[in-house]
C-alpha cells in the first residue's frame, strides 16, 4: 500500500475523532505564495510526489488557472499529521488571491476554523491582506502569521540578520493592528500572533523551509543557521532539517482549535436560530449523533458527476443514500455520493460527520452559501456577506441558437457555483447580462461557458454597473403617485441615508427583506443605535440591499392589506432607479399618506403598485437624483525612471493620486480610478513601464460622478440597452 493510500484509510478513520481535526484555509494577498504552499502540505502529508511540489499546483487543476499562474477556485485537501504519535486530520482549503475572486475567500472562511495569514518577507502585508484577515475575523476565523520567500530577502535584497529581523518585526506589527482593529472584543487580545509563542512562522514555500520558535527549540536550528544556509545557496538541506509542512503542521495542532473548540463560539456567529434549542445545542457540542446543519460553501463541476457541493458538516452526518432538504427548496433530494476531498480527487466514504468537510452530489437545489438538513424548516445559516458588490457587466449570447437550452443550463451552473456573479437572461433572446467583480472575473466564466460547456458565444465589451442615488430631499413636499383608475393616491418623501447606517445595512446587522410586524419593534431599536429616530423607524416595512421604507401615516383604513404590494413596487425601485434603470443605493423612503378605495377589488396590484413606483421615483426626482460610479483603489510599483509615464496613465484616466511612497529605486503611486477608465489599463500600464511596474486593485465602492459627466454617462446607458 503506496504512502498515499495508507493517508486515505488514516483520514476515514481520524475523521471521527473530533477534538483531532483541524479545518484551516491559507489566505494571503495575489502572488505571495499560497497555492505554493499548499502543495508543499499535501507532498508532505504524502499526497503527492515531493519533485511535484510547487511546480505541479496540485489545488491549480484548472487549465486557465495553471495557464495564468493564480489560483480562481478555492480548492480543498484532507492529509494526516501525526504530532507526539498522535494522527491529526487536516482539512485545508487554498483560496484565491485577486481581488476579483474575493466571493470565493469570504465563502472558505465559513468553513475553517484557523486560517493561515501569508505574508511576503519582501512585500509586506499588502491591501488584499487586509481584506482577507478582515474576512476570517469576521466569520471568527483564528489567524496564525507565516512570512514566506525569506530567502529573497537574503538573497536579492542582501540585508543583514538585523536587518531581516526589522522587517519580521514591521510585518507583525502590521498583522497585529488588523488584527486588533477587525477581531472580536473577545479575542483581540488572545488572537494578537506572536513569534515566542509560536504562533508566527517564517520560510520559504517554494525552497519547501520553514521555522518557528517551538520548532528551533526542538531542532536546535537557530536564525543564524538559517541566514548561513540560505546565503550559502544550500536551501535544500535547509528543507531536510526543517520541512515546512511539518513546521506548519504542527503549527496548526497546536496553536489552531479543533471544531470542538471553535464552534461554541462560531455557531451564534453564523446561526441566526435558538442557540439553547437542541439543534442549537447540537452544533455548539458538534454531536455527530445529531440533527444535521450543513452549509454548503462551494459547487464546482466535475465532468463525469455534474455539480459538487463542498461544505462543513457542524452538527449530525451526511450519508450517502439519504434524503435531505436545500433549505428553500420545494423537495427533499437524495445524497448520491458522499467524499472527502483531496486536490482534484474525492474519496468517496459512506458518511462524513460534524466538524468535517464533506462533498456531495446528487443535491441540485444546493448552491454555495446553502443550508442542507433533513428537516425542511431548519433556520437557515447567515447569508455570507461579500464585501463588493458586482461591477461590470458583460451581454453574452450563443453564437448558434441550437446551443441555447445547454447556455442556460450552463449559466444557471456558474450562477449557483459563484455566488458573486450575477446572472440575468433575457428569455426571448437568449441573451445574458453577467455582472462580475472585474475584468478578469467576466473573463473566466466566458471561458468557463466556451471550454467546459463547448459552446461559443458572441460577449460584449464589459459595461459598467453604476447606481443611483440621492443628494438631498423633498421634505414637506411630498410626491403624490396616482392609480391608473385615479382612485388610489399614495405620497411619498425620500431622502439620503447616513453613510453610518449604509455602513450597516452592508454588513448585514439590520437585516434584509421584507420586516415582520412582531420584529418592527426590535429593528428600528438598531436603527435607533445609528442614529436614527427610533419611534419613526419602528413602522419599518422593508429593507432592500441599503434602501429602506417607513410607512410614516397614521390611521389610513386599509393600508395593511396594500402592504405586500407597497414594498414590491418599492422593490422594483430599488432594482431600477428613475433616470437610468441602475439599481438605487442608500435611499430612505417615507410613506407619509394615502388615500385608497374602500372596495379591494380597485386596489388590486394593477392600481397600486404604478401607483407607488410613480410616487417613489417622482419623490427622487424632487430630491435631485445622482449617478454613483464604482471607484477601485490602485497601487502601482515602478522603478523611478518610468514613474512619469505611469502617474500620467493615471491621471488620463481621471485617478486621483492619493500617495507616492518610496522605497530605494521604486516608488509606489497609490490612486483612487473610476472603474470605468480602467478598461485595458493593465495593457497601457505595461506599455507605460516597458513591463517593469508591478501593481494590484481592491474595489472601493461608490462615489458619485461628476456633474459634468451626468448627462453624457445617462446617454451611454440609456443607447447600451436601446
Amino acid at each position: 500500500m503506496g504512502r498515499k493510500e495508507d493517508n486515505i484509510k488514516k483520514a476515514t478513520e481520524v475523521m471521527h475523532d473530533l477534538p483531532n481535526i483541524r479545518n484551516l484555509c491559507i489566505a494571503a494577498h495575489i502572488d505571495h505564495g499560497k497555492t505554493t504552499l499548499s502543495d508543499n502540505l499535501i507532498a508532505g502529508a504524502g499526497m503527492m510526489s515531493n519533485e511535484l511540489a510547487g511546480a505541479a499546483r496540485v489545488l491549480d487543476f484548472d487549465e486557465q488557472e495553471s495557464a495564468r499562474g493564480i489560483t480562481i477556485n478555492a480548492a480543498s485537501a484532507s492529509m494526516v499529521h501525526s504530532v507526539g504519535g498522535k494522527d491529526y486530520l487536516i482539512n485545508l482549503i487554498d483560496t484565491p488571491g485577486h481581488v476579483d475572486f474575493g466571493g470565493d475567500v469570504t465563502r472558505a472562511m465559513r468553513a475553517v476554523d484557523g486560517c493561515f495569514i501569508l505574508a511576503c518577507a519582501v512585500e509586506g502585508p499588502m491591501p488584499q491582506t487586509e481584506t482577507v484577515v478582515r474576512q476570517a475575523l469576521k466569520e471568527k476565523v483564528k489567524p496564525v502569521l507565516f512570512i514566506n520567500k525569506v530567502d529573497r530577502l537574503i538573497n536579492e535584497l542582501q540585508v543583514t540578520p538585523e536587518d531581516m529581523m526589522e522587517r519580521f518585526k514591521g510585518t507583525i506589527q502590521k498583522v497585529n493592528k488588523l488584527i486588533k482593529q477587525f477581531a472580536p472584543g473577545e479575542f483581540k487580545k488572545d488572537w494578537q500572533v506572536d513569534v515566542a509563542s509560536g504562533t508566527v512562522a517564517f520560510g520559504s514555500a517554494y525552497h519547501n523551509w520553514g521555522i518557528t520558535v517551538p520548532y528551533m527549540q526542538k531542532s536546535g536550528i537557530s536564525f543564524k543557521d538559517i541566514f548561513e544556509y540560505c546565503k550559502n545557496e544550500n536551501q535544500k538541506e535547509l528543507a531536510q532539517k526543517a520541512p515546512v509542512h511539518e513546521v506548519l503542521l504542527d503549527m496548526a495542532v497546536s496553536k489552531l482549535p479543533s471544531p470542538i473548540n471553535a464552534q461554541p463560539y462560531r455557531i451564534p456567529n453564523i446561526w441566526t436560530g435558538d442557540i439553547q434549542s437542541s439543534i442549537g445545542q447540537a452544533m455548539v457540542n458538534c454531536d455527530p449523533d445529531a440533527e444535521l446543519a450543513m452549509m454548503v460553501t462551494k459547487i464546482w463541476m466535475d465532468p463525469h458527476a455534474g455539480e459538487v457541493a463542498v461544505g462543513r458538516v457542524y452538527s449530525g452526518s451526511i450519508n450517502q443514500g439519504e434524503q435531505i432538504f436545500a433549505i428553500g427548496a420545494a423537495k427533499a433530494e437524495r445524497v448520491q455520493q458522499v467524499s472527502m476531498m483531496v486536490g482534484a480527487d474525492r474519496i468517496a466514504v459512506p458518511k462524513i460527520v460534524a466538524g468535517n468537510i464533506a462533498a456531495i452530489t446528487g443535491i441540485r437545489s444546493a448552491a454555495a452559501g446553502v443550508t442542507l438538513s433533513r428537516d425542511k424548516d431548519f433556520t437557515p445559516f447567515e447569508a455570507i456577506r461579500h464585501y463588493s458588490d458586482p461591477v461590470v457587466t458583460v451581454a453574452v449570447e450563443p453564437k448558434s441558437m441550437k446551443d441555447l437550452p445547454k447556455f442556460i443550463d450552463a449559466l444557471r451552473s456558474l450562477a449557483k457555483a459563484d455566488a458573486s456573479l450575477q446572472v440575468t437572461t433575457n428569455q426571448e433572446t437568449g441573451e445574458a447580462l453577467l455582472a462580475g467583480m472585474g475584468e478578469l472575473h467576466l473573463e473566466i466564466t466566458v471561458y468557463r461557458i466556451e471550454e467546459e460547456q463547448n459552446i461559443k458565444v458572441k460577449v460584449s465589451p464589459p459595461i459598467v454597473v453604476y447606481r443611483e442615488g440621492i443628494q438631498s430631499n423633498n421634505h414637506g413636499n411630498p410626491f403624490e403617485g396616482k392609480s391608473p383608475n385615479r382612485h388610489n393616491r399614495f405620497y411619498f418623501e425620500v431622502e439620503a441615508l447616513s453613510e453610518e447606517v449604509v455602513q450597516g445595512l452592508r454588513s448585514g446587522v439590520l437585516g434584509d427583506g421584507p420586516v415582520r410586524t412582531s420584529d418592527a419593534k426590535e429593528v428600528g431599536s438598531k436603527f435607533g443605535e445609528f442614529g436614527m429616530d427610533k419611534d419613526l423607524m419602528r413602522k419599518i416595512y422593508a429593507i432592500n440591499g441599503t434602501n429602506v421604507l417607513v410607512n410614516d401615516t397614521k390611521g389610513i383604513q386599509n393600508l395593511h392589506e396594500t402592504r405586500e404590494l407597497i414594498i414590491e413596487a418599492f422593490n422594483e425601485v430599488c432594482s431600477k432607479g428613475p433616470i437610468a434603470d441602475e439599481p438605487v443605493q442608500g435611499m430612505f423612503v417615507r410613506l407619509v399618506d394615502a388615500k385608497l378605495h374602500e372596495d379591494a377589488i380597485h386596489r388590486g396590484p394593477a392600481q397600486t403598485i404604478p401607483a407607488v413606483r410613480n410616487g417613489i421615483k417622482g419623490a427622487m426626482m424632487r430630491a435631485r437624483t445622482i449617478i454613483l460610479e464604482p471607484m477601485q483603489k490602485a497601487f502601482v510599483s515602478v522603478p523611478n525612471d518610468w514613474l512619469g509615464q505611469v502617474t500620467r496613465e493615471v491621471t488620463t484616466r481621471r485617478g486621483i493620486i492619493e500617495d507616492m511612497p518610496s522605497e530605494g529605486a521604486v516608488t509606489t503611486v497609490v490612486a483612487t480610478l473610476p472603474i470605468a477608465e480602467t478598461f485595458g489599463f493593465s495593457n497601457d500600464i505595461r506599455a507605460a513601464s516597458q513591463g517593469r511596474a508591478v501593481w494590484n486593485t481592491e474595489n472601493l465602492g461608490f462615489e458619485m460622478l461628476p456633474p459634468q459627466l451626468f448627462d453624457k454617462v445617462v446617454g451611454e446607458i440609456n443607447d447600451q440597452f436601446r
